[in-house]
């Protein structure tokens, strides 16, 4: 089966074109190796790409017919990404939502006279 049909079988990438661009870019390998679309893959095969900013690794441990459910999705495939990768991008996200959360948008023009306040007020205790 090729690579790009497998990783959209086993529902890493919503469709076979995402797969395709990142081959494109080398984010994909099979075995080491950097993979076109039409890379064939066969049990015991290793595929390394990175997704979501994390290397994931995975080995192939059947083929599967069609795009299979994602409750069967461990059939076919045996998932071996290190836990620090999941953790690294948990913290990232984390890390994110400290700077300014999630749904706020821009800030406001509330927000930008309350900061210029803020500046000036400083300025202020600075001169005296």
């Amino acid at each position: 089966m090729r690579v790009d049909k497998y990783l959209w079988c086993v529902r890493y990438y919503k469709t076979r074109n995402m797969v395709t661009e990142a081959c494109k870019k080398n984010h994909i390998t099979v075995n080491g190796q950097v993979a076109k679309p039409s890379k064939e893959v066969f049990p015991t095969d290793k595929i390394t790409f990175r997704k979501d900013q994390i290397t994931q690794i995975i080995t192939v441990l059947d083929i599967p017919p069609n795009r299979v459910a994602a409750k069967l999705v461990d059939i076919y495939r045996k998932d071996e990404t290190p836990i620090e990768a999941f953790q690294h991008l948990e913290l990232l996200k984390l890390s994110k939502e400290h700077y300014r959360k999630t749904g706020d948008g821009r800030p406001t023009k509330k927000d930008r006279r309350d900061l210029e306040d803020f500046g000036n007020e400083t300025n202020d205790d600075e001169t005296e």
